[in-house]
């Protein structure tokens, strides 16, 4: 597996304040949805959720929620069941899941305590989902999580958006700081908070970019993500990894895993 470049992201650090982490991943929450980056792992979801005998998602390290309710639309619309999903995190946002849970009449719920990805409760049951969190976590703490999800019997699926090209490190740096100049008044639920650490003290635009620009040196490769899994020896399992890409032409890495259910 090859080496990475590891540097720090302020929203991985259990001292930065949670004042800044939820203005940034409300941010990311809305930049995620209105490119719509997970549209094409529509297909990929509903197979493990198939597989798996589901119609609930556990999604870890959700953040501010990310591009849940987008995802949810996708979700619905090429699938009669009624799927739900629950919100989690380390350091959970209550404020954000409220705000979205109220929005999707609780299709769309949340767990207020916080929840390690290698430790979910056991009440927490459906397949587990990462998305734009992999890369948070090094080999060994995602193996982890990987070998968590097998030993409960449970699917699991990771995706990450973005690549390392030239041009996303661009966006990264000049993009993301005029949306948050032209957009910020926008996001919701409003705060305050976020108008100040927006405009008069530019915390939450830069600690975004630099946790952007850092996230893409961090970013697996579908083959590494594999390696993970097969190094598990679950041998009831089926595993995929691969890459998908969305209107725009941003590649979504992937790896797909759930249990060979008998009957």
């Amino acid at each position: 597996m090859s080496r990475k470049i590891r540097l720090f992201e302020f929203e991985d650090q259990a001292w930065f304040p949670a004042v800044i982490r939820s203005g940034m991943t409300d941010f990311l929450r809305y930049f995620i949805r209105f490119l719509n980056v997970y549209k094409p792992v529509t297909p990929l979801l509903l197979e493990v959720l198939h597989q798996t005998k589901q119609t609930h998602l556990v999604d870890l390290g959700s953040g501010g929620g990310g591009a849940i309710e987008q995802i949810h639309q996708n979700l619905s619309l090429q699938s009669t069941r009624n799927i739900t999903i629950t919100l989690t995190d380390k350091f959970p946002n209550p404020a954000a899941w409220q705000y979205i849970q109220q929005k999707t009449n609780g299709v769309i719920g949340f767990y207020a305590d916080p929840v390690d990805a290698n430790l979910v409760p056991a009440e927490l049951d459906g397949v587990r989902t990462l998305f734009s969190a992999a890369h948070h976590f090094k080999p060994q703490q995602l193996t982890q999580i990987l070998a968590a999800a097998v030993a409960a019997q449970k699917g699991i699926c990771l995706f990450d958006g973005g690549n390392k090209s030239v041009w996303m490190f661009l966006g990264a740096i000049i993009f993301q700081p005029l949306v948050f100049v032209i957009l910020t008044p926008f996001f919701r639920p409003f705060k305050v908070s976020r108008l100040v650490l927006t405009y008069l003290l530019p915390v939450i635009p830069f600690c975004t970019v630099w946790d952007g620009c850092v996230s893409l040196l961090r970013l697996y490769h579908p083959q590494e993500f594999l390696q993970m899994a097969e190094s598990l020896s679950a041998e009831n399992y089926t595993w995929k990894a691969g890459r998908v890409k969305n209107k725009l032409g941003l590649q979504v890495a992937y790896l797909t895993g759930y249990p060979n259910l008998v009957g």
